[in-house]
């Protein structure tokens, strides 16, 4: 019958599966544990079980015999035909091996390296959850003819029990949060899906390490200060970290500390009453007023300056906040999350940032991790990216080669996933424009290229050690001489003209000049 396994080894296998079902407490694990039975007891080369979530969309939430690039994926039925006629139907469904419907997972065989196999067996079954049509369970094989001799009874057993798995998670998940939800078991999978279908992407023990911090914290009102480099997520732990509170109906007001104003910084924070100074015609709240009973995330709050920090810190202390030219204060209600991508222990060591404030904002810390330390998840995260541009472009087909994603899975990335992303975004264009369906390692040298890499690396040291002086030198005057010298840089090539050199140096044009003056520049 399959794959010269007996029908007890049949019967044994769907044994174990009903026991753990009944013995553990459920967990997304079992999903991965029914696809691994499934292919030890018949002759599939792939298999994967999708969850369809509000929007319609699969997304595969276990799978055996195919590239991770797949778990970073969703399927619109619309898009992949084959998937939508198994959708449509209560009974197991066979394709016969002519048919010319394209199937979903060519090209994304596991030992497949130059995504050219195309599958010649295919056949899958619909998961339903009493009548809820909940998802799919598909397999594919090399082989012509390979399921020929496997009952369509046999197929349907194991449907049943990847349905019984998603009702008794459901289930379980229900209970969990009797206390504060009433949700049925459909809003419970639509939940679970829009969550594993968000962006923060990853299969790693440090996503999943990250994503248990948020969850820990989430709920509670603690203030949570968000540290990690430029381009890793920062933003993305934020919103999480709001959509699994308790506030989450609520509204999450953004601030960039880095583009505030000095001038109308305060004003921007807490508002202002009508005539308080020259063009405040109105009163305005501020963003903490707007943020009450919410959260208000405050980006880049290592870039704040110190009177504005101590503003800040009475805010947090006292729960009020007073307008600019007001006389009284109003009571506020609001979450603190802040994110940086500066040491602020060691700003507050070197002065920069206020002590106090720190510790009121780093109550419950967590740290992203940089990209290069993310164990396994350049794979997922390319696939995930590709999806976007295949939807994006409404294309068919846009692989990845293997060699190339083992040289993306080598380099540093500096800029972490928004590098990453958008590198893969240039070469998907190029490849786009050559009509090519795989996306090889030339179509990166613009941004890649090692030998780029290597020559900017060396010019870059040795530009630094010019700045460098030899001999003992105050750390006030080195700066200084290194900021005079880069002012006039940003002049030259602005021609002169100071605002232009302010945005050359991404800053504000009048913090820019009173620096120059003081400089005698």
């Amino acid at each position: 019958m399959v794959k010269n396994t007996s029908n007890h080894s049949m019967e044994r296998v769907l044994l174990q599966i009903a026991l753990d079902l009944n013995a553990r407490t459920p967990t997304t694990q079992h999903y991965q544990k029914l696809v691994d039975a499934l292919q030890q007891v018949l002759p599939c080369d792939a298999c994967v079980l999708l969850i369809l979530n509000h929007q319609q969309q699969l997304i595969p939430v276990a799978m055996n015999g195919l590239s991770n690039e797949v778990l970073g994926r969703s399927f619109l039925p619309e898009l992949h035909p084959r998937l939508s006629i198994i959708l449509e139907s209560r009974q197991p469904v066979r394709f016969p091996e002519d048919s010319t419907l394209p199937d979903p997972f060519d090209g994304y065989l596991s030992h497949d390296p130059h995504h050219k196999i195309d599958v010649h067996a295919c056949m899958g079954c619909s998961l339903y959850v009493e009548d809820t049509l909940v998802g799919v369970l598909t397999l594919d094989a090399q082989a012509s003819g390979a399921f020929d001799d496997i009952e369509d009874s046999t197929i349907e057993t194991f449907a049943s029990l990847a349905a019984g798995i998603v009702r008794n998670i459901s289930l379980f998940e229900a209970l969990n949060k009797a206390n504060y939800q009433q949700k049925s078991i459909n809003k419970l999978l639509i939940d679970e899906a829009r969550i594993r279908g968000g962006q923060l992407v990853g299969i790693s023990p440090q996503i999943k390490q990250l994503l248990l911090n948020i969850k820990m914290v989430a709920q509670s009102n603690y203030a949570v200060l968000i540290s990690g480099e430029t381009g890793t997520g920062k933003e993305l732990v934020a919103h999480r970290v709001h959509a699994k509170s308790l506030r989450s109906d609520k509204p999450m007001i953004y601030v960039n500390c880095a583009a505030l104003p000095e001038s109308i910084a305060e004003s921007e924070l807490f508002g202002h009453v009508k005539g308080a100074f020259t063009g405040a015609h109105a009163h305005r709240a501020g963003k903490f007023e707007l943020a009450d009973g919410g959260t208000i995330f405050l980006d880049e709050i290592g870039e704040l300056p110190l009177l504005l920090q101590a503003k800040l810190l009475r805010v947090i202390q006292q729960g009020e906040v007073q307008r600019v030219g007001a006389d009284k204060n109003s009571l506020i209600d609001v979450r603190i999350i802040a994110a940086t991508n500066r040491d602020l222990d060691k700003e507050v060591t070197e002065g920069r940032f206020r002590s106090d404030l720190f510790h009121r904002l780093n109550v419950f810390p967590i740290l992203v991790p940089p990209l290069r330390d993310r164990e396994g998840d350049i794979p997922v995260l390319i696939g995930h990216i590709l999806d976007t541009i295949r939807t994006q472009f409404q294309l068919k087909i846009l692989h990845i080669h293997p060699k190339a994603l083992q040289q993306l899975e080598q380099q540093p990335w500096l800029g972490n996933v928004r590098e990453l992303e958008h590198t893969l975004m240039r070469a998907g264009l190029r490849a786009m424009q050559e009509q090519a369906k795989v996306i090889e390692w030339h179509h990166f040298h613009a941004d890649l290229s090692m030998n780029q890499v290597e020559s900017t690396l060396a010019s870059s040291n040795q530009a630094a050690s010019t700045l460098l002086p030899i001999e003992p030198t105050p750390m006030r005057s080195a700066v200084e001489a290194y900021q005079k010298q880069l002012i006039a840089h940003a002049l030259q090539q602005s021609g002169g003209v100071w605002s232009k050199a302010a945005e050359f140096l991404q800053m504000d044009r009048g913090n820019l000049y009173k620096m120059g003056k003081k400089l005698g520049l």
